[in-house]
């Protein structure tokens, strides 16, 4: 049966120095995080990207993006694949199977007035914002020795784009996977720094400390029910 884990990405208060909004209907904007490596190809900046809800990149509008994950139709990309450079996230994405899913959560700002959705945090918090129906995984080590035409699979990818190629893992999402619609909140309505029921009932995390910044992992009754949530929600 089908797990899954969930991964921090996207804009935080330290890169590039805000959060990407959230409406209270649940309408978001994915904002990557800035490019800090040298790239062998080249890299869209926040300019190139036409982003809902009227973010403003004015302030860093000429710097470049590391778009990852990428969403087929999101800001240009046409597949969608993820790789990550930290061991502590390679190992749970490495032990993916194909059909597993890996689900992304981005700490996001509330835009407009928190009484329009109790159910959000007043002013940030975690939500959920896409997942990949798992494809293919690979290890960097098993990329380096992978062929031409097998490399091919994950060109796109940020990573993939740098001067050298330092993704510990490279995962490939099938076409079921999907940038959604409407943010799922896995904080709590108290406050974005405080565990929602996704986490504390359903994760195998503590909740304790800053989960936000963590590796969520579901075993396979709990990823059906995570599932089953995040599809009501959009």
């Amino acid at each position: 049966m089908a797990r899954a884990v969930a991964i921090n990405v996207g804009a935080n208060t330290t890169l590039p120095g805000f959060r990407g909004p959230v409406r209270p209907d649940g309408r978001f904007a994915y904002v990557p995080i800035p490019e800090r490596e040298p790239t062998a190809h080249p890299v869209p900046t926040y300019a190139d990207l036409s982003f809902p809800l009227d973010v403003d990149v004015s302030g860093v509008a000429d710097r470049r993006v590391h778009l990852d994950p990428e969403f087929a139709g999101v800001h240009g990309a046409t597949d969608y694949t993820y790789g990550d450079e930290h061991g502590v996230k390679a190992g749970p994405l490495s032990a993916l199977d194909p059909g597993d899913s890996l689900f992304f959560y981005a700490t996001l700002s509330l835009r407009g007035d928190p009484a329009d959705r109790p159910e959000f945090p007043p002013e940030w918090g975690a939500y959920l914002i896409g997942e990949f129906r798992v494809e293919r995984v690979v290890t960097g080590e098993t990329y380096r020795s992978l062929g031409a035409e097998e490399r091919e699979r994950f060109a796109s990818n940020a990573h993939a784009k740098r001067e050298s190629v330092d993704a510990r893992v490279l995962v490939a999402g099938d076409e079921r996977s999907r940038l959604l619609d409407r943010a799922v909140p896995v904080s709590a309505p108290a406050s974005g720094a405080t565990p929602g029921p996704l986490v504390t009932e359903l994760s195998a995390d503590s909740g304790n400390g800053p989960w936000w910044r963590r590796v969520l992992r579901f075993d396979a009754d709990a990823t059906a029910r995570l599932r089953s949530v995040v599809t009501d929600r959009q």
